[in-house]
């Protein structure tokens, strides 16, 4: 395995990770907290990290007609709106906002996915 390659897919892993931490946690405590925001903010930065090592090693990089690519697009701008929302709840400190922002957190969270096991999927296959 190449060194890209390696570190594409531990910085993925690592976005899995910090993402799913901070939407599981969430989710469980019914309440957005500061630390939550910041997890949001890690995984995101992960993804993005691994996404460009990716891009680097790929056959035919960012093609639009490639489903993995479309929903890997989708899944980055999802988790930046997501991320930026999460901010912007938390900065306004209003506790109904905070309490039910966790709705969102499992969606965005569940469309990540989609990408992250299509990536694994074609990784394998090669």
């Amino acid at each position: 395995m190449s060194d890209i390659v390696l570190f594409s897919v531990v910085t993925i892993n690592l976005a899995l990770l910090f993402y799913s931490i901070g939407v599981w946690s969430e989710r469980v405590s019914k309440f957005l907290k500061s630390w939550h925001v910041a997890t949001f903010w890690i995984g995101f930065s992960f993804d993005v990290t691994g996404t460009t090592a990716m891009h680097f090693i790929s056959d035919k990089p960012f093609s639009l007609t490639d489903i993995h690519t479309l929903t890997g697009q989708l899944a980055l701008w999802l988790m930046l709106a997501h991320a930026i929302w999460a901010t912007r709840v938390v900065r306004k400190d209003k506790s109904d906002l905070r309490k039910s922002f966790h709705r969102y957190s499992l969606m965005v969270w569940l469309i990540w996915l989609i990408p992250y096991f299509g990536g694994m999927m074609l990784g394998m296959n090669r």
